[in-house]
């Protein structure tokens, strides 16, 4: 398999759908995952949590008061599953809830401020890492990055991204 240069040029070629290199384009979204992961690790470690807890923690960052369903959702993981690591991140401290206006038997669940801490240290390490790459990459290739990341999503995760945008453009999440 041929390698990735950094010196190549966007669509060098225009062989960017040749086999090889789609299984490069997967190998290193692997890899970039598995370096995202190791980036945040320590400070997982730090605080005693998981992996589970840290997908919960960025999830309720960009789309608080989510009801619990629509959190497993988002995840995809089992209610059980679920409903362990919500129990041992409420006994931390880092989740508040309250009843859905429209039906009581529903919660919402928001970071506590114990959680937004958390979750902004962990943030402050992906954006560390990403800002890095966003820097060597310069915006025509992040842009890229963003249509390619795009086109890889599911139209539910699609929905998400939008519905988080709209929030965020409307004052939601106070930003």
């Amino acid at each position: 398999m041929s390698g990735y240069r950094p010196t190549d040029e966007a669509g060098a070629g225009l062989l960017f759908l040749r086999e090889e290199q789609i299984r490069l384009a997967q190998t290193m979204m692997f890899l970039a995952g598995r370096d995202m992961a190791e980036a945040v690790s320590p400070i997982l470690e730090d605080h005693g949590i998981g992996r589970a807890h840290y997908r919960v923690l960025q999830v309720l960052a960009f789309s608080p008061r989510i009801p619990v369903s629509r959190l497993q959702d988002i995840l995809g993981v089992t209610k059980q599953s679920l409903g362990r690591t919500l129990g041992e991140m409420q006994e931390r401290g880092y989740l508040e809830s309250e009843s859905c206006l429209r039906d009581r038997r529903q919660k919402l669940l928001r970071l506590s401020k114990a959680g937004q801490t958390v979750e902004a240290e962990l943030f402050a390490a992906a954006k560390h890492r990403l800002m890095g790459a966003y820097r060597e990459a310069g915006g025509a290739a992040v842009e890229g990055f963003r249509r390619v990341m795009w086109g890889m999503l599911s139209e539910s995760s699609r929905a998400l991204v939008a519905d988080e945008g709209t929030a965020r453009k409307k004052g939601r999440h106070g930003a």
